[in-house]
């Protein structure tokens, strides 16, 4: 094996390179950047009296959405205001969308890369750092991603005193007997496609566990006359439809958490079972990858 040693090109002051042919680059293939098979939707997109947006990215299996700044150089404050302003007015316009917005620059230094992470956590943001190698007479791009998305666990995915542990009684007392005992049934399709997890009971919901691993691929909130069944699946069109067309109330769309919640009442388990189980396969193959 014949090694070649590679030399670090700058980009901002080449005669050849220029955000235009990265952009490009990415735009015919969006899988350089290391974010999964993505599609482009649209490049250098207008924004009325906020310029153009680089590039919009889109997964076409969860048909989530990407913002992209590209920045030669160091990173700097308009930089990071801008691509913030595109995801803003892009998930405000599209909202039926998640959105994420990427910072992709030459170099991300500390003290920014510092000021890019009080975002995160509020903001969905993903920085990029992309280095130009030449080895021999050929040149490559190097993308590298320096900060990744913090997406925020739910509470029993936290420490055991955080996660405020209660027991059966007090969601029978929450909610009823009766809503007790559709979690139950709801349980036993769990075991069917999932295997033996157990019910947590926390102080906020009903979660899973497994050998004392706790794994909220679906959970519960027992109510009086009904139950919470929330289901942690990326929102898409065929999902959507299946839950529509077995007729089960959708509650809401929690793009913060990434889950359905959807409204069970009495009778429900036994007449949408399939759907059910269904919806609990594909949240625990989702999850568990």
């Amino acid at each position: 094996m014949k090694y070649a040693k590679a030399e670090r090109v700058m980009m901002r002051n080449h005669p050849e390179m220029s955000e235009k042919w990265i952009q490009q680059l990415i735009a015919e293939d969006p899988s350089i950047l290391g974010l999964g098979d993505l599609v482009l939707r649209a490049q250098e997109r207008i924004h009325p009296k906020a310029g153009r947006l680089d590039l919009l990215l889109q997964d076409p299996d969860t048909s989530r959405r990407y913002e992209v700044e590209l920045q030669l150089g160091a990173t700097d404050e308009s930089h990071i205001i801008r691509t913030i302003e595109y995801w803003d007015i892009e998930r405000k316009r599209y909202p039926q969308y998640e959105h994420c917005a990427v910072i992709v620059a030459e170099d991300i230094t500390s003290r920014f890369l510092n000021v890019i992470s009080l975002f995160n956590g509020t903001i969905p943001l993903i920085a990029i750092q992309v280095q130009a190698l030449k080895v021999g007479s050929e040149t490559t791009l190097v993308f590298t991603k320096v900060m990744d998305e913090l997406v925020r666990g739910l509470v029993d995915e936290d420490e055991d005193a955080a996660a405020a542990p209660t027991d059966r009684n007090y969601w029978v007392s929450k909610g009823s007997q009766d809503t007790l005992k559709m979690v139950d049934q709801i349980l036993e399709l769990v075991h069917e496609v999932a295997g033996p997890y157990q019910p947590k009971y926390n102080k906020f919901y009903i979660g899973l566990a497994l050998d004392g691993a706790v794994n909220n691929f679906v959970s519960f909130k027992p109510k009086k006359a009904h139950v919470v069944f929330e289901v942690k699946l990326p929102r898409v069109e065929e999902t959507d439809e299946l839950i529509e067309q077995a007729g089960i109330e959708t509650r809401e769309y929690n793009g913060r958490w990434g889950n359905y919640s959807l409204r069970l009442a009495k009778g429900d388990v036994e007449k949408k079972k399939d759907t059910i189980r269904k919806l609990i396969k594909m949240a625990y193959d989702y999850r568990n990858g």
